[in-house]
């Protein structure tokens, strides 16, 4: 039990603490949750969230909060956005220990659990990048964990504790993203409570929970109400029902969408499902934990797939459940006496891995239709090293008879490439979605009377990287479109005319500044002056002109 603790311990400051700092920042989420913070620290305003100091109500600020304390305490740089990210999955995976320690097989499988959990590709991207959705999952895994100990709790006090919990997490998860910390509870547990034969049970548990959830949430909800009225309009209509149910909701894509996301979001253990599946056999499906995991992952996985709105990061909620019937399927499994199926798996994703090595060194060789990943050769032999490292694991894996060194074999094989992955993020990425050193390059031109102009797609990391909040914004807002609509905020929304007339206004002196898509200023530049001066980092990245 102690080296296993340390383990999952080592394994969880390996992957998500140690190196959270060594890639540079990502457009677009990573700076738009990043600047949100550091413009709530700004202004002091911890009610109504702003991006370029313009209005933003695409979610509520609790995770805006999360991310301010966090530079508060480390600085405004890539560690300190990071890390509730990352900190959230530990907490995750810890809650997912302690659940399946207590529930289902022991110690060992709870271990499991946490080791899936976070060496899941999905968990671990999410959980290392700036972005909401690691928080709102911990916040729901609370919940439902909270739920489920409630659920099984005899003492009439400790269930009415764990059921007030329950609701104050779900209070928080909305207060993060919004009514989905609600949706996801409800999906999962009127089904699992009606299969547990308990269903008057819903006509009675719901109040408790309700009441924690508005103390938590119902303060927040007023002050901005009272601050910004149209907030819970948008909020609600725009954000939650129109991104749902409409045609033209916000990334668009198919029913199945999903389907693929899963597959390769769990990977390295979606190739174990054969041997999962055959461990939860119609014995198992008895147990509350089973059937609770079989519930809390069905159907709320049916509901974002039903959505028409969809994005990869959305369904990170279905991965805690998923870990849980990994683990306690795998360790049923095993104690059947059963290895063909893990086998059989496992000697599949050492193929596909061999094969995905060998089409990485054949593209970056041959420059495929023009297409080399890397530029620096010393990052595509770490791929491939890391790559082969892992395919060695899982056949030591394979050839292992004892299933407990089998296990620990196959969760640890892919811990040295998820680490380098850190280091060797493709060149393209960074051209593309990294200004930051681009921007940083030429911080020595913008004074606090510069004028600061920039399209759409790099305005979030302009203000962070300049820290700025008064950029204006050329030929289209985006994201932003809401706030520039705003009757105080119309002006930050330049054409090219009104562009034109800013530059000759102050033609020569370098205040007026454009930061843009080299593809876009390629097309505006014949409308616009002279530059004195111009930075063009490559025909596909960013450009950085002065007039």
């Amino acid at each position: 039990m102690k080296k296993s603790s340390i383990a999952i311990i080592g394994l969880f400051f390996l992957l998500y603490i140690l190196p959270l700092g060594v890639r540079p920042i990502i457009i677009p989420d990573e700076t738009r949750y990043a600047e949100i913070p550091r413009e709530m620290l700004v202004s002091g305003d911890w009610v109504v969230p702003h991006l370029n100091g313009l209005r933003y109500f695409e979610k509520p600020v609790l995770g805006y909060w999360v991310n301010a304390a966090s530079i508060m305490l480390f600085g405004e740089n890539a560690f300190a956005i990071r890390l509730p990210s990352a900190l959230a999955a530990g907490i995750s995976a810890l809650m997912l220990l302690l659940m399946v320690r207590r529930f289902a097989a022991g110690y060992a499988a709870g271990i499991l659990a946490a080791a899936a959990f976070l060496t899941c590709f999905e968990v671990f991207g999410i959980g290392t990048f700036n972005v909401l959705d690691s928080v709102f999952s911990m916040f729901v895994t609370a919940g439902m964990v909270s739920f489920f100990f409630a659920h099984m709790e005899g003492k009439p006090v400790r269930r009415t504790g764990f059921l007030f919990l329950f609701g104050a997490f779900c209070g928080l998860g909305f207060f993060t993203k919004g009514f989905i910390a609600f949706a996801i509870p409800v999906l999962s547990i009127v089904p699992f409570i009606i299969w547990e034969g308990r269903w008057r049970e819903l006509f009675r548990i719901p109040w408790l929970p309700l009441v924690a959830a508005l103390l938590v949430a119902l303060p927040w909800a007023v002050m901005i109400y009272t601050r910004e009225p149209d907030f819970w309009h948008y909020f609600f209509w725009i954000e939650h029902i129109k991104r749902f149910m409409s045609h033209n909701a916000q990334h668009p894509e198919a029913f199945w969408y999903f389907v693929p996301v899963l597959i390769g979001g769990a990977l390295p253990w979606t190739v174990l499902l054969p041997s999962v599946v055959q461990g939860i056999n119609k014995t198992l499906l008895k147990d509350p934990l089973a059937r609770f995991g079989i519930c809390w992952f069905i159907f709320p996985f049916l509901f974002f797939s039903a959505s028409h709105g969809k994005l990869v990061t959305y369904i990170l909620p279905c991965f805690p459940p998923l870990a849980i019937l990994m683990a306690i399927g795998l360790h049923h499994y095993f104690k059947q006496g059963r290895k063909r199926a893990f086998n059989s798996g496992a000697l599949f994703l050492v193929l596909v891995i061999i094969i995905l090595a060998f089409a990485l060194v054949l593209v970056e060789i041959t420059g495929f239709h023009g297409f080399r990943p890397y530029v620096q050769i010393w990052k595509c032999v770490l791929v491939v090293s890391g790559i082969l490292f892992w395919a060695l694991l899982v056949v030591f894996s394979i050839r292992e008879s004892e299933y407990r060194k089998k296990i620990v074999l196959y969760a640890a094989a892919p811990i040295f490439f998820m680490f380098i992955t850190h280091f060797i993020v493709p060149d393209l990425t960074i051209d593309h979605k990294a200004p930051g050193e681009f921007l940083l390059s030429h911080s020595h031109r913008i004074r606090p009377n510069t004028i600061l102009v920039s399209d759409e797609e790099p305005v979030r990391a302009v203000c962070w990287f300049y820290r700025r909040s008064d950029v204006y914004l050329l030929e289209g807002a985006g994201e932003l479109h809401y706030g520039v609509h705003f009757e105080d905020s119309r002006h930050r929304l330049l054409n090219l005319d009104q562009l034109r007339e800013l530059i000759i206004k102050n033609r020569g002196t370098g205040r007026v500044t454009l930061i843009a898509k080299s593809g876009k200023y390629e097309n505006w530049k014949q409308d616009l002056p002279e530059p004195v001066f111009a930075d063009i980092n490559g025909s596909r990245s960013f450009v950085f002109v002065q007039f």
